[in-house]
């Protein structure tokens, strides 16, 4: 139900559509809506598209090229210019004078056409096969750039659920102030307790209340950068099914062995950068394939005339064999530039592969580290819960003033802030962890 609320809110969204009243997104959710819809993906697939059309265009390197044209023109040339010295068999003299004559004009229609046809060319079948290679490289890049934005979308998820978590409790100990105000005020007007008392639990509500503006622009601000991190409109109605209590804590983490494994056999990055060295070493051999000779078929054929009325046949083909001997080292210029730009990928690649077993072992670190602060919290709450209880009965009672109910107030309060903290802290390690595994996307 939870991802069928989530594919009709993007539906609505893209369509224009009002959308239902508190649309609902898990943790999972969000990642997932994000990894389909944010903008860094939309850029990434239209880098696989321009990757598609560079292949149209490699691959029509190797299909006929067709051409077609029609001539009507005059023209008039100098006799001398092209060495024209026609003589009269009879009389021996020059026909056309020797320092020149204008010729013309000469009216000519050619209508024509001409066909290419590349017979064996290796170096463009190769510069094919690389276009295809960085496809594939793009297209890895797409699902890279998905987990990065599922690992955003997952983090604000949980930052929100934390100003969510601390709205609620702002709350709670605003219903304890005013409890507390309302007992002080009872025990004045029956003459069991003091004015002091009163102000005291007046100015705690207060500070309560001035806390509960802050929780509650946290909480809308954090809805806010998730509907962005999601690809919703911002002003879509959005509601977080997860909450921070809600979350699972204590789940089994895997070894630091298992972890890795997983690590190198899923994250998308790191396939992405193989893919791109892929398609650079097939780019810098498609360079070296350009020395082979080149065989095409060359066909020019038509008519031409002195008008359209009498119009000749005249035509011309052949077979062509080219040979790349020298082109003042342009070409080993870019298989250095190729290699090199191998060279640097491989060099980031390596180099991700090392940061990744890093951000596996820390986020492993950090989740052990953040499930004991979120035992000890607990403990920490439950003691300040019983403090609070303890110090209203006194004040019930009648037997001390409404200042130890206030400081243990303050404690509970304190004691909520650091368990929405640890709780905050241990989900945003799970996130790392499945980032640095690949497999934030898996979240629940």
């Amino acid at each position: 139900m939870k991802q069928l609320s989530s594919i009709i809110a993007v539906v609505l969204a893209m369509t224009g559509t009002a959308l239902p009243a508190q649309t609902a997104l898990s943790l999972g959710d969000a990642a997932r809506l994000a990894a389909k819809q944010s903008g860094g993906v939309d850029v990434a697939r239209q880098r696989v598209a321009q990757a598609e059309a560079r292949v149209t265009q490699r691959r029509g390197a190797l299909f006929p090229d067709l051409a077609a044209g029609i001539q009507q023109s005059e023209r008039t040339l100098n006799s001398a210019t092209f060495g024209f010295s026609f003589s009269n068999p009879v009389t021996g003299q020059p026909l056309l004078r020797p320092d020149g004559e204008l010729i013309g004009p000469v009216p000519t229609v050619d209508v024509r056409y001409r066909l290419q046809q590349p017979l064996l060319d290796l170096g463009n079948v190769a510069k094919w096969r690389a276009a295809q290679s960085s496809v594939l490289a793009a297209s890895a890049d797409v699902q890279a750039q998905a987990d990065l934005a599922a690992a955003n979308a997952a983090a604000v998820y949980v930052r929100a659920a934390r100003a969510e978590a601390q709205l609620s409790s702002r709350r709670a100990d605003s219903a304890l102030a005013a409890d507390l105000l309302r007992i002080a005020r009872d025990q004045l007007q029956a003459g069991t307790g003091i004015a002091l008392d009163v102000t005291r639990a007046e100015s705690q509500l207060a500070n309560v209340r001035a806390q509960i503006i802050g929780a509650r622009n946290e909480r809308d601000r954090g809805l806010l950068e998730l509907k962005r991190a999601v690809g919703l409109p911002l002003d879509a109605p959005l509601s977080l099914s997860d909450s921070l209590a809600s979350m699972p804590v204590g789940d089994v983490a895997p070894d630091a062995a298992t972890a890795l494994a997983r690590a190198t056999e899923s994250r998308a990055d790191v396939k992405a950068l193989v893919a791109q060295e892929t398609a650079q070493r097939a780019a810098s051999q498609a360079i070296k394939w350009e020395r082979t000779p080149q065989l095409g078929l060359v066909v020019d054929q038509g008519v031409i005339g002195k008008n359209w009325n009498r119009m000749l046949p005249t035509y011309s083909w052949g077979v062509q064999l080219s040979v790349g001997l020298f082109d003042g080292f342009r070409r080993e210029g870019r298989v250095q530039e190729q290699i090199a730009a191998t060279r640097e990928t491989d060099a980031k690649l390596r180099d991700l592969r090392a940061q990744s077993a890093l951000e596996v072992r820390a986020a492993l670190l950090d989740l052990s580290a953040a499930l004991e602060q979120v035992d000890a919290v607990r403990e920490r709450l439950q003691l300040a819960e019983q403090e609070v209880t303890q110090a209203q009965e006194r004040f019930r009672a009648g037997v001390a003033g409404n200042g130890d109910v206030i400081t243990a107030l303050l404690s509970l309060n304190q004691a909520r802030t650091l368990r929405n903290d640890a709780l905050a802290s241990y989900q945003g390690s799970r996130v790392a962890l499945a980032k640095a595994m690949g497999e934030v996307q898996k979240l629940p």
